[in-house]
């Protein structure tokens, strides 16, 4: 009995999921040093979060480009794109925040990473919702 993974119309593409997939432990990431930032003001924690949102951000715009690509060409669904862009959105003005000096980037940084956080999971479940298990050839 094989189990099989049917690409229908909305399913993401091999390269899209890539990058799709691995903003989520990034922004997650970044998260959590955000978290540990508030908690011991040690500032190693804000440059961790900062190269963290920057990785995410490269991904999340290769990623955004992909989602465009496939919007035009009508396999993918508005909805996706929307939440795609927003986290686009948010987590540039996250990058653009943890910019500045440690000390002031508390506690709206953490703020941003939640929120730049629950949307790449949204976006991530919205992009692999389509994927279903085939039956038995």
């Amino acid at each position: 009995m094989a189990v099989t993974f049917e690409r229908s119309t909305g399913a993401i593409g091999p390269f899209h999921a890539v990058f799709l997939a691995a903003t989520t432990p990034l922004f997650f990431g970044a998260l959590l040093s955000d978290i540990a930032y508030a908690k011991s003001y040690e500032i190693q924690w804000s440059n961790f979060a900062s190269w963290l949102l920057i990785g995410a951000m490269v991904l999340a715009t290769i990623a955004l480009l992909c989602g465009i690509v496939e919007f035009f060409r009508g396999l993918r669904r508005p909805v996706y794109l929307l939440v795609l862009a927003a986290t686009w959105i948010v987590g540039f003005f996250d990058a653009l925040h943890h910019s500045r000096d440690a000390w002031a980037i508390m506690p709206t940084a953490v703020v941003l990473s939640v929120i730049a956080t629950v949307l790449a999971c949204v976006a991530t479940w919205i992009g692999f919702a389509s994927l279903r298990a085939g039956g038995v050839r």
